[in-house]
């Protein structure tokens, strides 16, 4: 989920003022208002902020209280009920760039619950009110590939690529749903254009050591996983590639013994 704090203006712009006391009144947590203090106090007692945003909600605390609401549900695992507020608050905003922004929160939110097609709807809503900005589409791209639905998470990476041409990861997420299509040869190709634009990305050279690997190179296959744990050792990409190498160093399986 993206930072919220991009919505704080407008949604505090939108929020009466509350007229009782509330627990996020408190100085102490460090915030400018009410907004502020909430998302500062989901990181360290998520529930006593989701408490405080929703008796906040009755006071007419507006959308600033839902959207604190949402993102403390997230950080309670509850991410059903958080895509189904910002949903809601998108749909009551009025400015179009602030909509497309609570809608791919919501979609983040689907995701997060599993659940594919919701995200899909979300994300799809999003572009519809910002249609040229390529993370919208990578986004839609990871709930079709949930489904999974290759075809469709390419088309949506392939438009991505359109408006963001150097992106390096759109290049690799087009190249995992190719090759999962089965078309290694367009696969390989943005690998390889991926490395052109950076050559150290941890993530292609982990994907061509795989690449290399399934086309039976496994001297190459092992250079671009120890690359990965060379250069970029805290990665995601550095364990999948030790996970790699120490595969390669187990014995062959025992053949069966004979009857």
């Amino acid at each position: 989920m993206r930072n919220p704090i991009i919505l704080a203006i407008l949604l505090l712009a939108a929020t009466p003022a509350a007229a009782q006391v509330s627990a996020l009144d408190d100085a102490s947590l460090g915030g400018q208002n009410r907004y502020d203090n909430c998302l500062l106090l989901i990181r360290s007692a998520p529930q006593n902020a989701l408490n405080a945003a929703s008796d906040w909600e009755k006071t007419d605390g507006g959308g600033s209280a839902i959207h604190c609401e949402a993102v403390a549900l997230v950080a309670l695992h509850r991410y059903s009920e958080a895509a189904g507020k910002l949903d809601s608050l998108a749909r009551a905003t009025k400015d179009s760039i602030d909509r497309a922004a609570l809608y791919d929160q919501a979609g983040n939110a689907w995701l997060l619950a599993r659940r594919a097609g919701n995200a899909q709807t979300s994300f799809s809503a999003a572009i519809a009110f910002k249609p040229r900005d390529p993370d919208l589409y990578l986004d839609r791209a990871r709930a079709f590939a949930m489904k999974p639905d290759w075809v469709s998470a390419n088309d949506d990476l392939t438009a991505a690529l359109s408006f963001a041409p150097s992106r390096v990861d759109i290049l690799v997420l087009r190249a995992s749903a190719r090759h999962a299509m089965g078309k290694k040869a367009d696969a390989r190709a943005d690998i390889d254009r991926a490395l052109k634009l950076n050559p150290g990305n941890a993530d292609a050279l982990e994907m061509r050591g795989d690449m290399k690997m399934e086309a039976g190179d496994q001297a190459g296959a092992k250079a671009d996983w120890q690359a990965v744990v060379s250069h970029s050792p805290r990665s995601a990409a550095a364990s999948t590639a030790r996970d790699r190498l120490a595969a390669l160093n187990q014995p062959a399986p025992a053949a069966p013994k004979k009857p």
